[in-house]
């Protein structure tokens, strides 16, 4: 039988990071290579090709953000955000009927019903 080339645990830790971060290292040029060669992905068209032709008319988020915000605080901005979120779902801006947060009392109703339910 052989003998152990080294019994000291430092050395095998050592011996065993090595290999994991080696065989990583492996993994993530394989990962890229596969990126470099997918025949799957499409192929990047001519930047004057990608152009269109005309201007597409963009959305009016804006005049609806300063019609939606209301006194509760939300700010031009978000609603902004919202409109142009749901028109990229194919959806008009002029759809959106109201926005405004949802109450979420998960935690205090929680806390009232441990509360409640706490023996003396």
């Amino acid at each position: 039988m052989s003998h152990p080339v080294t019994t000291n645990p430092l050395i095998i830790m050592l011996i065993n990071m090595t290999v994991v971060f080696l065989v990583l290292t492996a993994l993530g040029l394989v990962i890229n290579l596969i990126h470099v060669i997918d025949p799957t992905r499409p192929k990047e068209k001519k930047q004057e090709e990608a152009l269109p032709a005309e201007p597409v008319a963009a959305a009016e988020p804006a005049q609806v953000a300063e019609a939606a915000v209301d006194e509760k605080g939300i700010s031009p901005e978000i609603v902004a955000v919202i409109a142009a979120a749901i028109a990229s779902y194919g959806y008009g801006v002029e759809q959106i009927r109201a926005i405004r947060p949802i109450q979420r009392d998960g935690w205090k109703n929680s806390g009232r019903m441990r509360l409640s339910n706490r023996r003396s």
